[in-house]
């Protein structure tokens, strides 16, 4: 049985979170009724209500569904997403809308909204996101470039070339070999938790870090061009520092970063806690829609590229400790201090 966090459950649950429904149901003790995070009943006092993770556990501890909000069905519509999900993930060639929707028990035009919901994307733009992720991790290998493409998936080149353009920022070829022909620029300013690395192509902000160096840089984009400072890059430079001097204060800054559907949920759920505000990994997964998923919400933190531009140091972990930092627990703790959290 799945844990619920009762503190943010109720706080969902009182604004009526409609990105929370099927994350959790909560039920009514005085009713004996359970409903979904957005259901628009009038709310019971806190001490009335408890949490479970899903709805069958729920109708195991004696409650029933509500009647208004139908909360069973949303456990219904994250079912056939996930079934989706794997469809994508596992079919050679993408299925179409009618195809998957056929296959869950849905129709189309209802099924479409879902996934959106559910994922923040149409199942097409995530049956594209599989197919560039394919075809990156076959373009880093020693074959031939072609038979990369075809591989992940795409129907020839030319497809590819027109679904992965301004996704990949990067070629075939550059992918292939390192980052070739990308330029990447970088600098390296004073800011109260010592030296950052700020780095950029022309799409936005790639890498923040701290004790990083060039060489380090160059480490991870062995092929690009790599170019120290520039015009173009001081706003950037300056408004970074801005927002590690300041973390409570952030500005909204351009980015070049890519994950995975789940990572993007992740550090969309970071951008989204106040300052002075902290989230548990079980939190973010649950906000993500994969409840069960904590220890990939931490990877998904541990994988964040820029450093408190993304603010992963307000993830802690469940028990509620500092749980782990890339630059380490003392610039985490400071951060934390700097937004007012003990």
């Amino acid at each position: 049985m799945m844990s619920v966090d009762p503190d943010f459950a109720f706080a969902a649950f009182d604004r009526r979170d409609r990105s929370q429904d099927g994350a959790f149901v909560g039920a009514v003790k005085t009713t004996r009724i359970y409903c979904k995070p957005s259901c628009p009943a009038r709310r019971p006092l806190r001490e009335n209500v408890e949490f479970f993770a899903t709805a069958a556990e729920a109708r195991g501890a004696g409650y029933r569904a509500c009647l208004r909000c139908k909360p069973d069905e949303v456990g219904r519509d994250r079912e056939a997403v996930a079934r989706a999900l794997k469809l994508i993930e596992t079919a050679e060639e993408a299925p179409s809308l009618d195809d998957l929707a056929a296959a869950v028990g849905f129709a189309p035009h209802h099924f479409h909204r879902l996934f959106k919901r559910d994922t923040g994307v149409t199942p097409a733009a995530y049956a594209r996101g599989v197919r560039a992720n394919r075809a990156e991790a076959a373009l880093s290998g020693n074959g031939s470039i072609t038979n990369a493409i075809y591989e992940a998936g795409y129907s020839g080149p030319s497809r590819f070339y027109a679904e992965t353009n301004g996704r990949l920022g990067m070629t075939p070829s550059a992918w292939k070999n390192g980052g070739a022909n990308v330029t990447i620029r970088w600098a390296i300013a004073d800011t109260a938790l010592g030296k950052m690395l700020l780095a950029a192509t022309d799409r936005g902000i790639c890498r923040l870090s701290f004790d990083e160096d060039e060489v380090e840089l160059r480490r991870r984009f062995p092929a690009a061009r790599i170019e120290s400072g520039g015009a173009a890059l001081a706003k950037l430079v300056k408004s970074a520092v801005r927002a590690v001097n300041a973390p409570g204060r952030m500005p909204t800054l351009p980015l070049d970063v890519q994950g995975t559907a789940f990572q993007q949920a992740v550090w969309r759920e970071l951008t989204r806690i106040p300052p002075g505000e902290t989230r548990t990994y079980a939190q973010l997964a649950m906000a993500a829609g994969n409840p069960r998923a904590v220890r990939a919400a931490g990877t998904a933190c541990g994988q964040n590229r820029v450093a408190i531009l993304i603010p992963c140091h307000r993830a802690l972990r469940t028990d509620g400790s500092l749980g782990g930092y890339a630059y380490g627990l003392d610039r985490k703790t400071k951060l934390l201090e700097m937004e007012g959290v003990a």
